[in-house]
């Protein structure tokens, strides 16, 4: 049976039917509709005025590729600039690669790139030491955990060494309810109430960040990489197997299977969540170290590096998290609390 007629041109045939709607479209008409949608997405949203420098996170995989060929596309219209920050975690034998496919785009597209590492950002820490570090106490599932929170912080750095006035990452509507229904799972109210939205504004003199591929489907990121011809890093992290994501990703499948509107659903209740006044988080101050936006006396990432410094990884993570604030700070303990929230793919 032939394909049927692209419902948008009615010229070409059909390569797809779109994963939601169902309707069939060529290549050509598909990826038009995507970049129209991101735009859409960017301008309903408020998210990046005319005249921003623009810091997109740049991993190398689908995800990060994706929205650097989107919004490079889209810059004129947008009246912004672009520039890829990439951020090197010291894993052996998986970061050099995915670098080396960010650097192939940049050179491919002429966009500047900046490269900020942990080693030169942490003391010499990289994902490959903090994995040693913590394979004897028991927290060697938590290298997630570390990686999220550090990276975050070196994404910021880079951005700010670039004179960047925003910060884009390439989290796609399937990662967002992966994070949604971890953090139900996890029981974590504070996380979901944070979670809503297309971004942050800012807050403590962090950089605005939003996520522009928020709303696109992971198989249609997929997709429209495959109509472009994308070159990008497919390889999983070697960490990424003892993640706690990959459980709420396999019960995502199911739901989605069971529910096609499941992703985008989670999606939005995140966005509609409403604590009760006793539930909220108290209002964050500023780290005592580093001057970063925290909730205790210490941010999450100096948190982290303490107990690594310490020789003492658990102090950095769940209930020893509490044990570090009392031992460092006269700030009142918060209550412990699950673990902080696992990296989002695509960066």
């Amino acid at each position: 049976m032939p394909a049927p007629q692209c419902a948008s041109c009615r010229k070409a045939r059909a390569a797809l039917r779109r994963p939601r709607s169902g309707q069939a479209l060529c290549g050509t008409c598909f990826c038009a509709a995507f970049e129209a949608e991101v735009l859409h997405t960017v301008v309903a949203g408020r998210l990046l005025p005319p005249g921003a420098v623009v810091a997109v996170g740049a991993s190398g995989g689908k995800d990060s590729t994706v929205l650097a060929h989107v919004l490079r596309e889209l810059a004129p219209r947008l009246a912004i600039s672009l520039h890829l920050v990439a951020v090197d975690e010291g894993i052996g034998g998986y970061r050099d690669a995915a670098l080396a496919a960010v650097r192939r785009q940049a050179a491919r597209w002429e966009l500047p790139l900046t490269v900020v590492a942990y080693a030169e950002l942490f003391g010499g820490w990289t994902m490959d030491a903090v994995a040693r570090s913590t394979a004897g106490s028991g927290r060697s599932r938590s290298c997630c955990t570390f990686c999220g929170v550090l990276r975050r912080r070196a994404l910021e750095e880079g951005a700010r060494r670039v004179g960047a006035t925003h910060v884009v990452t390439g989290h796609n509507a399937d990662d967002m309810a992966e994070t949604v229904l971890m953090n139900f799972l996890r029981g974590d109210a504070g996380r979901l109430a944070r979670g809503g939205g297309l971004g942050s504004p800012g807050e403590g003199g962090a950089l605005p960040r939003c996520r522009p591929l928020q709303l696109a489907s992971q198989k249609e990121v997929v997709l429209y990489a495959h109509f472009r011809r994308l070159d990008y890093f497919s390889e999983e992290c070697v960490y990424a197997p003892e993640a706690f994501r990959g459980h709420a990703r396999e019960l995502l499948k199911l739901l989605e299977a069971a529910r096609p509107s499941a992703v985008l659903d989670l999606v939005h209740s995140a966005e509609r969540l409403a604590l009760a006044p006793a539930a909220r988080p108290p209002p964050p101050g500023a780290c005592s170290r580093c001057g970063a936006l925290a909730s205790r006396a210490l941010c999450q990432a100096c948190a982290l590096l303490d107990g690594l410094n310490r020789g003492r990884p658990r102090l950095a993570i769940g209930k020893g998290r509490r044990g570090l604030d009392e031992e460092g700070s006269p700030r009142e303990p918060q209550p412990s609390g699950p673990p902080a929230s696992e990296p989002i793919p695509g960066f």
